[in-house]
């Protein structure tokens, strides 16, 4: 499958306020030059949701080749112990202008990104974007979320590298 994205900086995350989320643990068992093998488990309010194991190809003009298939929890709890890197982050679903926007508020050594992702029909399609959307990051490498594992936001240095 490819997966057509494109991911933004939140400027306002007070459009989260009284909004629940599904919080997230992902660890990446293989990530280099864009490509990564992850696991992911998702928390409800009623317990795991579920778990996958997803390998994505490099971007490309906000495409990537993704496929992902379902895990028992044992195996990705295992998974996840053995992963050499790994981040947690809890994702909100939000509707703006009859597009789902997908919400992460990364915890740990990312405590205080707030990205939002809109997965797209193609590349040409065209978004009205809402006024809590800030600045576009779909190009840069360092937020894609293999990346953000290794090497968090808050140890790029300079205030300015960051959001």
């Amino acid at each position: 499958m490819i997966e057509v994205e494109r991911r933004f900086l939140v400027r306002d995350d007070g459009v989260l306020a009284g909004q629940s989320g599904d919080p997230i643990v992902q660890g990446y068992l293989f990530a280099q030059d864009g490509y990564c093998v992850r696991v992911r488990r998702t928390h409800g309010p009623d317990g795991e949701r579920g778990a996958t194991l997803t390998a994505k190809g490099p971007r490309s003009d906000s495409m990537r080749l993704e496929y992902e298939v379902r895990l028992p929890p044992s195996v990705a709890a295992e998974f996840l112990r053995r992963a050499p890197f790994s981040l947690s982050k809890t994702r909100y679903a939000l509707v703006d202008a009859g597009h789902l926007w997908s919400v992460d508020v990364f915890h740990g050594d990312n405590t205080g990104l707030v990205v939002a992702e809109l997965e797209l029909g193609s590349p040409s399609e065209r978004v009205a974007l809402p006024a809590w959307v800030g600045a576009e990051v779909s190009d840069d490498r360092r937020y894609d979320n293999e990346n953000l594992a290794q090497t968090p936001w808050t140890r790029w240095g300079r205030a300015t590298d960051g959001p």
